[in-house]
């Protein structure tokens, strides 16, 4: 498959889109109204003299873009053509970016969060990108806390009202003025020397928790 950066209108593209979305999504996201349960995880675990390492669905990237801004928190984009773009929209909310996927550069990636965390940045994962199958997480968080010794942190989020996309992962924008929920479940970790069937136990956890998080924030919205 040919390079997308071989392609002069697609360049001038990736370049453009982050000029028009970066300000759409900000306008958007700052109507809406929050509520958030076990926020307070993520600052215990930058207190404690550790990095966060944040685990979603893909589902929920444009809300958790907005409400996890500015924090210097580094995520995996891909290499191609969507990836670069998106990279561009996020690093204006003040992300840093790994390239790289399951599929293509995948190693590096993981290799430059590491660094990353060691440089004392959190980091964040869509646990079931860049393509799915949805909501069954992938082993690269899991992964990354073993290297680090840095926890894991899920969290979900929720909208009262929101557009769902016709696409792999369902994303769901929440629509303007909508209570968003965001659940944040406890940091959990992943022992230096866990062999494999230890990786993939902590892996199973992690979706399970990813899935009692999706209950909690739908029952977060039910709150008056």
């Amino acid at each position: 498959m040919a390079d997308w950066r071989a392609s002069a209108s697609k360049r001038l593209l990736a370049k453009l889109i982050p000029h028009v979305g970066y300000p759409l999504v900000g306008a958007l996201a700052s109507t809406y109204r929050w509520k958030a349960e076990g926020a307070e995880h993520y600052d215990a675990v930058i207190e404690s003299g550790r990095q966060p390492i944040m685990a979603f669905w893909h589902g929920r990237i444009l809300s958790a873009t907005y409400f996890w801004r500015r924090r210097g928190i580094v995520v995996i984009t891909s290499e191609n053509f969507d990836g670069e773009w998106i990279a561009g929209i996020i690093e204006r909310f003040g992300y840093g970016t790994a390239r790289g996927s399951s599929s293509r550069g995948g190693v590096k990636a993981l290799v430059r969060l590491r660094r990353d965390m060691a440089a004392g940045k959190p980091a964040a994962f869509t646990v079931d990108g860049p393509r799915g199958p949805a909501r069954v997480a992938q082993p690269g968080a899991v992964w990354l806390a073993k290297a680090t010794g840095n926890p894991v942190v899920p969290f979900h989020i929720e909208a009262d009202r929101a557009w769902t996309l016709d696409s792999w992962d369902r994303t769901q924008i929440p629509k303007p003025f909508a209570t968003v929920a965001i659940a944040v479940g406890a940091p959990f970790g992943v022992a230096a020397d866990a062999d494999a069937d230890g990786v993939e136990a902590a892996r199973v956890s992690l979706g399970d928790r990813l899935r009692a998080l999706e209950a909690r924030a739908a029952a977060l919205l039910l709150r008056p």
